[in-house]
Order: structure tokens, then sequence, then C-alpha cells
């Protein structure tokens, strides 16, 4: 389980799901560059990697920007000279009807939950060695319909379809691709969901840092190419619904 002497690059690191991890990686021995658009957030995620005695490259950017991605892996290349994960955490949408959406709107969407993804992918895996590990952080949303988030949720379809052909492309390099897809887990972007899961508590986001950990480590070294749903069993709920007094309900 140890991530000792590895280095993880996570994106969307300032809070939520991407802090966690990252803090996650730091506790169990990772050093890691991180990156946001927040740079106060990200400035209290590194001073708390600090505190664990690990190194931290922080990154103040637009994952959109490809510029300015290529520049913040060109430092950590020069800083750590390799990585051995790289988690796709940066995401975002935002609610309305698939034809209200203007091009622009529909360009950025795409180019945060998916492009972005892509050009991170093709930067740094060329610093990977063998036994590195892509994770894709998706959503439930890739595997069911997402009315009023139609293009987020094709995109995160996409992204989940490219982490299988991706653990194909890239098994002769030794490294591994798979996603997480959360749900209900209250971070800043979204709130605290008030949905009432099957496992009947409230999601956190450390139950995603775990299946992170999980996946970076050697205990998931024969996992590639698949999902891990950190949903409190949404997904497997698919269109049930459970009623006050406890019985489920199509």
């Amino acid at each position: 389980m140890s991530l000792d002497g590895k280095v993880a690059l996570v994106t969307g690191a300032a809070a939520g799901i991407g802090e966690a991890i990252t803090l996650a990686f730091a506790r169990f021995g990772a050093d890691v560059a991180v990156c946001d658009r927040d740079g106060d957030g990200l400035e209290r995620v590194s001073h708390a990697v600090a505190d664990l005695e690990r190194r931290c490259v922080p990154g103040v950017l637009d994952v959109r920007d490809p510029d300015g991605v290529g520049e913040f892996v060109d430092r950590v290349a020069g800083d750590f000279e390799h990585v051995d994960v790289l988690v796709n955490n940066a995401g975002g949408t935002f609610q309305a009807a698939f034809l209200d959406l203007s091009a622009n709107a529909q360009a950025a969407l795409v180019a945060e939950n998916f492009t972005s993804v892509a050009d991170l992918i093709r930067r740094v895996v060329p610093l990977m060695p063998a036994g590195g590990a892509v994770i894709n952080v998706t959503s439930v949303e890739a595997h069911r319909a997402g009315p009023g988030f139609a293009v987020y949720s094709a995109m995160k379809a996409a992204l989940e379809n490219l982490t299988k052909t991706l653990a194909l492309e890239l098994g002769d390099r030794g490294i591994r691709v798979n996603c997480i897809a959360p749900d209900l887990i209250p971070t800043p972007g979204v709130g605290d969901p008030d949905a009432d899961p099957p496992l009947r508590r409230k999601g956190r986001a450390d139950d995603v840092a775990g299946a992170a950990v999980f996946l970076a480590s050697g205990l998931s070294e024969f996992v590639t190419g698949s999902t891990i749903h950190v949903d409190g069993g949404t997904w497997a709920a698919g269109g049930w619904h459970r009623q006050p007094d406890g019985t489920w309900h199509p």
C-alpha cells in the first residue's frame, strides 16, 4: 500500500476530491505536483503536504490552457524527473438544457472535461516508468443519462471509453489506466447532496481518495481498464428509489 518514492500529479487539487487525493497520497509517502485555478487553495494544500514532510510542486493554471499545462509539466519533469501517477480530477459543469447551450459553452465543457485530460495524458505518459498509473475521475453520469448536463455527461462517458482504450494501448509500457466514478460526494463545487444512497450515509471526499490510493499502489497492479464506483450504491440502484418506509420502487 506504500507510495514511498512515487511522484503523483493531481489536477484540480485545491479543494474537495482533488485535495483529499493529494493529501492521502502524501500520507502514504508520495511526493506530489498539484495544479488548480485557485491559487489560495493550492497554497493551503501545498502547506499541508509540507507538514506531512513530502515535496510539493504547485502550479496555478487552467487545465484548458495547453501552454500553461506544458510549462507546468516541464517544471515537474525538471524537479522530479518522472511521474508515477497522474490523477485527472479537474472538471466542471453547470445545469442547462442542451438546446440552450451556446457553441462557446459547449466548447468550454468539452475542453475542461475531455480535451484537457487527453492533453495531460499525452504530456505525462512519456515521463512514466513501468508500473505507472493514470487515474481519471469521471462521474456516475458517465454511466447514465444526464438531463440538464448533456455535454458534461457525454464527455465523462467519452473519458470512460478512452480509459478502456488506453488501458490496452499503454499496457505494453506497464502503465495501468482506470477510472473512479463518484456520486453524492460533498465538494465546494456541488455542495452537500441531499439524496439518500443505499448505504444510508453521506459520502466523503476521503472515500474517493481511498480508491485513488488503491489504484496508485501495488495492490491494484493487475487492475486496468476498470471503473471503481464510489457512490454509496447509486449506480447499482439505477432507477430504483428508496421510499420513506425503507422499501424500494422503480
